[in-house]
């Protein structure tokens, strides 16, 4: 499900004639299945009485989080973002967000409010 990134290792230059310089494999993050996944969906208040979904335990690969995000976005016709594990809807969408993650194999907790 992930791919293996490669990040360069910061050296630019070196005399030594031995030098074998590159690329190192970056560690990647397993997503785990959406049968072992329990979500956590809130909703926060923010300034000026706006409202926000957030969907919070995110276990996985930034752009797994990403494709829910995604997903979840268009299913309710709003913005957001997501990021460290988090996915973040503008509006209140908590009773949406919760049928579509249960018909994708997510187990859902509804917290606070």
């Amino acid at each position: 499900m992930a791919k293996k990134k490669k990040r360069w290792e910061g050296i630019v230059y070196s005399t030594d004639p031995d030098f074998e310089g590159g690329y190192e494999a970056e560690d990647t993050v397993e997503t785990l299945p959406p049968s072992k996944q329990t979500l956590k969906i809130h909703l926060d208040r923010l300034k000026g009485n706006k409202l926000l979904t957030r969907v919070d335990n995110f276990k996985g690969s930034d752009e797994d989080l990403k494709d829910l995000g995604k997903q979840l976005k268009q299913l309710c016709g709003c913005g957001g973002s997501t990021k460290n594990g988090q996915i973040l809807l503008q509006g209140s969408f908590r009773d949406k967000v919760a049928i579509k993650l249960q018909s994708l194999g997510y187990k859902t907790k509804m917290v606070g409010g």
